[in-house]
């Protein structure tokens, strides 16, 4: 079992910028995926940002390009999103994911073995 630690949610207003982490509590394998996942209330679980770890692939939503950035730090073993120009429209409880197994990254939430708690970000108009 994998636990994830996230941290950087919190309030902002329209235009600014947070940065969320998630620490995996132990290593398991140089290569595998991570990635970020929202949601907001009465919405489904949607993925925003993947990145294969040792491959260095990203896949980012449509709706988040030119504003997210999806980074790692391969001596904590930790994934970052850099969320900058943050809309309202941002507003949701965001979670990270891993996948182990895999050798490449999915944006099916059925893909992935382990889930962080959730982080919430609330952006203000």
């Amino acid at each position: 079992q994998v636990q994830l630690l996230e941290a950087g949610g919190g309030s902002v207003q329209a235009g600014g910028s947070l940065r969320l982490s998630c620490a995996a509590s132990v290593f398991i394998a140089s290569r595998h995926c991570m990635g970020w996942f929202r949601q907001a209330p009465g919405k489904e679980r949607e993925a925003v940002a993947t990145i294969y770890v040792g491959g260095g692939s990203t896949y980012y939503a449509d709706s988040v390009k030119g504003r997210f950035n999806i980074s790692q730090d391969n001596a904590k073993d930790t994934v970052y999103l850099q969320m900058n120009s943050l809309k309202p429209e941002d507003t949701a409880m965001y979670y990270c994911a891993a996948e182990y197994s895999g050798r490449y990254c999915s944006i099916s939430r059925s893909w992935y073995d382990n889930w962080g708690q959730g982080t919430q970000v609330t952006v203000s108009a």
